[in-house]
């Protein structure tokens, strides 16, 4: 290691320069870009012959080093004429260079094995998988990254044009371009070596966890107009998702469309039978299910008309002509659903700014891993995934809920777990009725819902999402006309919460289970 070290900033030029690709788009232009410039290039197996059927000079690197190929190709880049070529410092190992016969490669352009793709594929095997593992190509992109002041390295096709024209234009390229160049190609590397680490190790929440993501897109602004924002996707992401949508029409989405269609479209992935989730600043104001979508979507959106209004639509089924006519006599923001009849997509055309988003086909929500930031780490958790049935449940009071009620309960609960707590929703008839989020006050947020659902609450069932402290809640839903409340229980309190529905004739029901969500 230099004691020393001093680093080039001065234009170079490229006289010389490997080029070994798995994606070999443009690639073939790009080198005859080179040749018409004197550039040497040499290269390897594929890439070696899909230049030649260009007519283009080639020298392959078998020949270079005078080793050649072993092992099936996994050894052929990995060779002191290619490394050291690379790697050499132009103004301190020239001797070292000139005694072992060493030239300068004063390009690099490399880029690896789609281990991304391999791991997605059904039929992939440990096996496959490490077979996909690129040795040689992440060598020399990082020779040449860290080489930065003599060498520019290039591993993405898009940045072809870059060198070209400053060569066309200036003839060498400058050390800004190869530093840039230089940062993105660490950051390549890196991933490789994120999604290698997370298909290996055996443990979800492990010593070390990384993550890697790659741009989406650009947005306007964040949460607010002074803050900077743009979308990222998990590499060889292609499930059916918000950033995977088509977009049939409508503007740009921003920050809080795609929190707030996530948001929505994980509830109503929650459902088997036909559904329509109704989603405002991070909470489903109206949620129903039922067998007409039509009729769903109307006693959805009514649930909660005034919250409606600007929100997000969901459902789980095709949306048909009668549904769209229905959406395009309000307002709102965004329309998104597995697939969208034709006659649909047209009628949406009236509503020109209306974002109209096609998901693709979805079951159910996956387990996952749930990463939120906080000054100086992460915080990483299971998503919510878990499932109630009526096997969980446990009454605990001297009134008994019907089947009605209990099966209006587990629905409760499946949307309950996505508004944010402390939260408390009242449904019947398989539909929403009001809806307390984000209280800072349990009975706070019971006294919202109960005005939000104002006279029809009578007869329904009341959900809350973590167990109660005090009997006030329940107090307060007296006279109401509440026949029923699903909770998780555990207070040192519940059993005067228990007597609480006694003396007020109503049931109580313990899940056993919280459904907090910060």
């Amino acid at each position: 290691m230099i004691n020393n070290p001093t680093l080039n900033k001065n234009p170079i030029s490229i006289n010389r320069a490997i080029i070994s690709v798995f994606n070999k788009i443009g690639v073939t232009e790009f080198a005859q870009a080179l040749a018409k410039h004197g550039v040497e290039i040499l290269s390897t197996g594929g890439t070696a012959r899909v230049l030649r059927k260009s007519s283009l000079p080639v020298v392959d690197v078998s020949d270079y080093t005078n080793f050649p190929e072993i092992m099936d190709g996994r050894v052929k880049t990995i060779n002191p004429m290619v490394e050291g070529g690379i790697l050499g410092l132009r103004d301190q190992h020239t001797n070292d260079a000139e005694n072992n016969d060493i030239k300068w490669i004063d390009l690099v352009v490399c880029n690896l094995y789609p281990f991304s793709e391999t791991i997605s594929r059904k039929d992939c095997t440990d096996a496959l998988a490490l077979e996909n593992v690129d040795i040689g190509g992440p060598t020399m992109i990082r020779s040449a990254a860290k080489n930065v002041g003599w060498v520019a390295v290039i591993v993405d096709p898009d940045d072809y044009s870059i060198i070209t024209n400053e060569i066309n234009t200036h003839g060498e390229i400058p050390f800004d371009t190869r530093k840039l160049l230089s940062s993105k190609a660490f950051g390549h590397t890196a991933q490789y070596d994120t999604l290698i680490h997370n298909y290996l190790k055996d443990e979800k929440l492990s010593e070390n966890f990384s993550i890697t993501f790659q741009k989406h897109s650009e947005m306007r602004y964040g949460e607010n107009p002074h803050q900077s924002a743009a979308s990222y996707k998990t590499p060889g992401n292609n499930e059916p998702n918000i950033l995977n949508a088509i977009i049939h029409q409508g503007k740009k989405l921003s920050y809080n469309n795609i929190m707030d269609a996530d948001g929505a479209l994980a509830c109503v992935r929650e459902f088997d039978e036909p559904a329509c989730v109704v989603v405002k600043h991070a909470n489903p104001c109206g949620v129903a299910v039922g067998n007409d979508l039509l009729d769903v979507y109307n006693r959805a959106f009514n649930a909660d008309s005034l919250s409606a209004f600007g929100g997000i639509i969901a459902f789980n089924r095709t949306c048909t002509p009668a549904i769209a006519e229905a959406i395009t006599t309000v307002f709102v923001e965004i329309v998104l659903a597995p697939c969208f009849d034709v006659e649909a997509l047209d009628i949406f055309k009236k509503k020109k700014n209306l974002r109209v988003l096609e998901i693709g086909n979805f079951g159910k929500r996956d387990s996952k891993l749930e990463v939120r930031n906080v000054d100086g780490g992460l915080l990483i958790q299971d998503v919510d995934t878990k499932l109630l049935s009526q096997d969980d449940l446990e009454v605990v009071t001297k009134k008994q809920p019907s089947s009605e009620e209990i099966e209006t309960a587990l629905f409760t609960w499946k949307v309950l777990r996505h508004a944010k707590s402390n939260g408390i929703l009242i449904a019947k008839d398989k539909t929403t009725v009001g809806l307390g989020a984000g209280q800072v006050s349990r009975v706070d947020a019971v006294h919202m819902a109960l005005r939000k659902g104002s006279k029809n609450v009578q007869g329904a069932v009341l959900a809350s999402d973590a167990f109660f402290p005090f009997r006030d809640s329940i107090d307060a839903i007296k006279d109401s006309g509440i026949k029923t409340v699903l909770q998780p229980g555990g207070s040192v309190r519940d059993q005067e919460i228990i007597d609480a529905c006694n003396e007020h004739g109503i049931s109580m029901i313990f899940t056993g289970t919280r459904c907090f969500k910060h």
